[in-house]
């Protein structure tokens, strides 16, 4: 072989060694490129991943918020508010852990999902004890329902009781009728002007009543002037009508058997009577039993 030759496979050899080692850095080159794009695509999943994983979080700490005012037992509350602070310290590490930090993402990522299970039971007991409220707060219902057709019942028994104790009181009481009041003189006539009379007669009959209790009976007379004044003697007492004590004209006590009985009473004419008209009310028992007027001319 020439010197020409060797010269020529020289040159080939160098051409070749050029164009392998432009193959190799265009090779380690595109390499690299792509190692790049691989790991920006990497990085942006993983801060995709650390954003979805941080809502994730958010969401949770709000419905343990939300399950706290919604139950009134206080132990469970505060275990809620515990398990709520542990998801809140674990999202503000996972705002602090950088995207590429991809071992401490996933980490998170399973303490989330222990965190879910742990919420899951306490929804149970929640439900369960929302269930117990609302068995407890249904028989309270039938329970004050029961208690006021009770009181409804029993108000209405009281009320039929008081009114059939007023009607056999009503029944019990004595009736007095054929009321006359008449002025007499001294000597036991009909006066036919006041001036000559010496006594107010008062004649009345008290009717039968074999509902009345029998025995000895009070009865008290009152006589009202025109000017509504009571006429009164010295000796003049009181007696209770209407949980109160008025005063009374006269008095007299009889002995009654049922039947109907007569009675007469009569007023000593001591002072000035004017003309005018006059009543007379009728007591016994603490009721009234009969009214009159009159006119005395």
């Amino acid at each position: 072989m020439d010197e020409e030759e060797k010269a020529v496979n020289r040159k080939t050899w160098w051409i070749m060694g050029i164009i392998l080692l432009v193959m190799i850095i265009g090779v380690g080159s595109y390499y690299l490129w792509y190692q790049k794009q691989q790991m920006e695509e990497m990085s942006e999943m993983f801060a995709l991943e650390k954003e979805s994983l941080s809502d994730e979080y958010e969401e949770l700490s709000l419905q343990y918020e939300g399950y706290k005012f919604s139950i009134g037992n206080d132990s469970l509350i505060a275990l809620l508010t515990t398990e709520q602070e542990k998801v809140q310290r674990l999202q503000e590490e996972l705002r602090t852990v950088k995207s590429t930090n991809a071992r401490r993402i996933n980490e998170l990522k399973k303490e989330l999902e222990t965190l879910r299970k742990i919420m899951r039971n306490y929804v149970i007991q929640i439900d369960s004890l929302n269930a117990e409220n609302q068995q407890l707060k249904d028989e309270n219902r039938q329970v004050t329902q029961k208690y006021q057709q009770a009181s409804s019942r029993a108000a209405r028994l009281s009320k039929e009781k008081d009114q059939l104790s007023e009607r056999v009181e009503m029944a019990s009481r004595l009736d007095a009728v054929n009321i006359q009041v008449v002025p007499i003189t001294s000597k036991g006539k009909n006066a036919k002007k006041i001036d000559k009379a010496a006594q107010l007669m008062m004649t009345f009959i008290i009717s039968k009543n074999i509902t009345a209790p029998v025995g000895e009976q009070m009865i008290y007379v009152r006589l009202m002037k025109p000017d509504d004044d009571i006429l009164t003697k010295s000796n003049s007492g009181r007696f209770q009508f209407e949980n109160k004590e008025i005063m009374y004209s006269m008095s007299r006590s009889v002995e009654y058997d049922g039947e109907e009985q007569n009675v007469v009473m009569y007023w000593d004419i001591e002072e000035f009577l004017s003309p005018g008209s006059y009543r007379a009310d009728i007591f016994a028992g603490g009721s009234l039993i009969g009214r009159k007027s009159f006119v005395l001319e």
